[in-house]
């Protein structure tokens, strides 16, 4: 990854001796328009705020098919009220586990 000088480095030490950094990212195969999101960890909150930055990209009158593996924090209990407000609109379609392939 790329930043100017004048930025500050965005990642995070995680370790003394490696670098992360947390980050959600989408696509909308119709426009390629990518979204993605920074956060400082991966977990419930972080990911029910990505995912209500997802929905205000939606086009109105569409779905939307989100692909997820089956990180832990995609089935975060935080989640399911925000879920069960959007059933119509979302829909999360998870991958099978142990398939790296795909």
């Amino acid at each position: 990854m790329w930043v100017a000088p004048e930025n500050r480095d965005p990642v995070v030490m995680h370790a003394p001796t490696r670098k992360s950094v947390a980050c959600f990212g989408a696509v909308n195969l119709s426009t390629g328009r990518l979204v993605t999101s920074f956060r400082p960890v991966f977990n419930g909150e972080t990911f029910e705020a990505f995912v209500r930055q997802l929905l205000r990209h939606r086009r109105h009158g569409k779905r939307m098919v989100v692909v997820l593996d089956n990180a832990a924090y995609h089935h975060a209990r935080v989640l399911k009220p925000l879920l069960h407000k959007h059933r119509r609109p979302l829909s999360l379609f998870f991958l099978p586990p142990y398939r790296p392939q795909l």
